[in-house]
């Protein structure tokens, strides 16, 4: 990673985002720390230090994104990294405990209300709107400060529950747990991510997608069963590779392929 990488990090205020926006800085980037709420994402800065500016961006907004957008390309003129990691499990979260959330009645609970012929509409659009619409809609506002990047890179952080090769399988251990609110959100945003590598195949932008562990963030309440540190390696794995890194790929850690 050259130390004049200009990149963006969605979702950087805490957990997995903020763990790679730190990364990043340390490595000598100057990082974006994109946050909905600019005060928390100034507060995650300011923890950083030296490279960490403090962006606000709601990637549900079309105008929020517009002018995160200006402004970086106003101050930098470029985007090398961009890196998607903003993303919902559902919108009900902070209403349950860690308890709850790690009681296997309420996970059954979860799971019933995800099945196709039970979930909400309401739900799972608002899910989406976030994990894939939004996804979807930072990578059309970056992509021309992308083209004038330098190794420019594009991740996007997602989740191995979304593969659809994976939960086909009876066996897979999540098999019975795949919905369609967040699980099939994550299949849907691989899907994006695939077609934006399809896209780019023959431009320089690479484009990577990645899977963390089950990482204790405030996505799941902080029922994870991996550090926010340790389910950030891959990530950070990811972002920190060099130009002669590959593209195209879909892993967790370390670097071990996730089947789509």
């Amino acid at each position: 990673m050259a130390t004049s990488c200009i990149a963006l990090v969605t979702g950087a205020n805490q957990g997995v985002g903020y763990q790679v926006a730190k990364a990043l800085a340390e490595s000598g980037a100057t990082v974006y720390l994109g946050s909905r709420d600019f005060d928390r994402g100034r507060a995650a800065a300011a923890e950083i230090g030296e490279g960490a500016i403090p962006l606000q961006i709601d990637i549900t907004d079309a105008e929020s994104i517009a002018a995160a957008a200006e402004r970086i390309g106003a101050e930098q003129g470029r985007l090398d990294l961009l890196v998607n990691n903003a993303g919902i499990s559902n919108t009900r979260r902070a209403a349950a405990s860690t308890e709850q959330l790690a009681d296997p009645a309420f996970f059954e609970e979860y799971t019933q209300a995800g099945l196709a012929s039970r979930a909400s509409l309401d739900e799972m659009r608002a899910v989406w709107d976030v994990n894939v619409f939004g996804t979807l809609a930072v990578y059309q506002a970056m992509l021309p400060l992308l083209r004038r990047g330098v190794d420019a890179r594009i991740v996007n952080v997602s989740s191995g529950v979304g593969s659809l090769t994976a939960n086909a399988d009876p066996a897979y251990p999540y098999h019975s747990m795949f919905g369609v609110i967040y699980p099939a959100s994550k299949a849907a945003e691989n899907a994006v991510t695939l077609a934006i590598m399809i896209e780019l195949e023959n431009t320089d932008i690479k484009v990577n997608l990645v899977s963390p562990a089950f990482t204790a963030t405030n996505l799941n309440n902080f029922a994870g069963t991996e550090s926010v540190e340790d389910g950030s390696r891959e990530v950070i794995r990811v972002v920190l590779l060099g130009p002669d890194g590959p593209s195209g790929t879909f892993t967790r850690w370390e670097n071990a392929a996730i089947p789509w």
